[in-house]
């Protein structure tokens, strides 16, 4: 965040998220505007200057089409480290699961720290300005608590300041292996042994300027039924966050069906989990009730595209929960790719595979899943808009690269979602702060060493 006050000058701007900007007469109907002047003091933007058509004296350019920062609604850190290494042979997302566990047994608060760092700083070279970290892997292996029993969580919350982002973290209740299981010996790290011991260890968690505190229930497979209730009622307490694994497998379906006689998403409804502040994640094996249950909630949808296609998981019907009343927002994952673009691309061409019809949504509303409904499924909800009161968080991609070059600049969101990559990110701005600024990352000037050391460390 910077104190300073500062001028920002955006050749292009979406301002898509704006409802005054949606009726726009001069774009045609196309939230983009050119020439636009943002005034930004401690780290908020105070003012928004169309029809500025030269930058103003003394302020800074981003040439190209600005977005507000992108949100990563949902991320495993310690999952990048498995990138390029289970591709090998066949399997499913269970053959899968085995060696993710693997690196989680050699993850230490140190080495979690470095990688985090790196995956993080990866994520602000895509454009991303708050990360969701869906954090499980609590203790030292076999399950013996730290002395700071939130040290991993704080390595988290350090790395995200480290790399210039927010973050969310949002501590994971899981303490089962399946229903009526003790967790397996992998799982012992993660496990706190009951609910009411998971918020116990979590109430000295605080926030910061970069960072919210919100909660997680791994799933209902390792979360026991009359447990779902207490992590619940820790985030309604504290109006925090709270996201769960749903229905990502079909084999979860079924045995959720023989436990409990029901479905996951019923199971949660039944036990006050669904709600205007709980996301989904994955939401992919639903039934017709499933999507009313959800939508009827103002539960959101957290989909992860990339992630979903790589474990061979399914396509979730987004479009269905979006109709039903479900907001949408797009997250990473396990880090197969770090692209929020690529993610809502991926979601309206998964629903064109699966019903053999184009346009399920406009640009426009891919750019706000990744952009204002992210931030607000993550606790943020004054973030992800270029209006005055937001934080002033920027993405500016390039409109001269290979992938972009010849796109109209009015059609700026058909271009971000439809064309451009995390590769064409020129400048990434967190608090009025250049965390990127001509596509190299000004905390961490070399990231793919980061990277590069960091994962070695594991696999040493």
């Amino acid at each position: 965040m910077t104190a300073t006050p500062r001028t920002y000058w955006l050749e292009h701007a979406w301002l898509g998220t704006l409802p005054q900007a949606l009726g726009s007469a001069r774009a045609g109907g196309i939230p983009v505007e050119p020439g636009v002047a943002v005034d930004v003091r401690d780290g908020r933007i105070t003012a928004v200057r169309l029809d500025t058509p030269a930058p103003p004296p003394g302020a800074e350019i981003l040439r190209g089409l600005t977005l507000p920062g992108l949100a990563n609604a949902h991320s495993h850190a310690f999952h990048r480290a498995l990138r390029g290494t289970v591709q090998v042979g066949s399997g499913t997302f269970w053959t899968w699961r085995e060696v993710m566990y693997s690196v989680a047994d050699r993850l230490t608060p140190e080495t979690y720290l470095d990688l985090a760092r790196a995956v993080y700083a990866e994520m602000a070279l895509a454009g991303i300005t708050t990360v969701g970290e869906f954090h499980y892997v609590h203790h030292a292996p076999g399950g013996t608590p730290y002395a700071d029993p939130n040290a991993m969580g704080e390595a988290l919350i350090e790395a995200a300041a480290a790399a210039g982002v927010r973050i969310t973290l949002l501590d994971t209740c899981y303490l089962s292996s399946g229903f009526g299981e003790p967790p397996t010996t992998h799982q012992l790290r993660f496990s706190d042994g009951t609910a009411e011991a998971w918020a116990e260890r979590c109430a000295p968690l605080r926030e910061r300027d970069h960072a919210r505190i919100g909660a997680a229930i791994h799933s209902v497979r390792a979360v026991p039924a009359d447990q779902l209730a207490t992590v619940a009622r820790w985030a309604e307490q504290r109006r925090a966050p709270l996201h769960v694994h749903l229905s990502e497998q079909t084999a979860e379906n079924d045995a959720c069906l023989r436990a409990h006689g029901c479905t996951p998403t019923r199971l949660l409804a039944d036990h006050g989990v669904l709600g205007p502040r709980t996301t989904g994640i994955h939401n992919t094996h639903l039934t017709d009730e499933d999507v009313a249950l959800l939508g009827g909630s103002r539960t959101g949808t957290c989909m992860c595209p990339t992630t979903e296609r790589d474990l061979a998981d399914g396509i979730g019907p987004a479009a269905a929960l979006q109709r039903a009343g479900s907001p949408l927002c797009l997250g990473s994952d396990s880090h197969a790719v770090v692209d929020l673009l690529e993610e809502a691309r991926a979601m309206e061409l998964n629903e064109r595979l699966r019903t053999r019809t184009r346009g399920h949504w406009t640009a426009a509303a891919l750019l706000r899943a990744a952009t204002a409904d992210g931030h607000a499924a993550l606790g943020w909800d004054d973030t992800g808009r270029i209006e005055a009161g937001a934080r002033a968080d920027l993405a500016t991609l390039a409109l001269d690269s290979v992938r972009t070059a010849g796109t109209l600049p009015r059609l700026g969101a058909e271009t971000a979602v439809f064309a451009a990559t995390a590769a064409d990110v020129r400048h990434t701005i967190v608090g009025g702060r250049h965390v990127v600024r001509d596509g190299t990352h000004t905390l961490v000037p070399d990231v793919p060493q980061a990277l590069a050391r960091a994962v070695e460390a594991l696999r040493a």
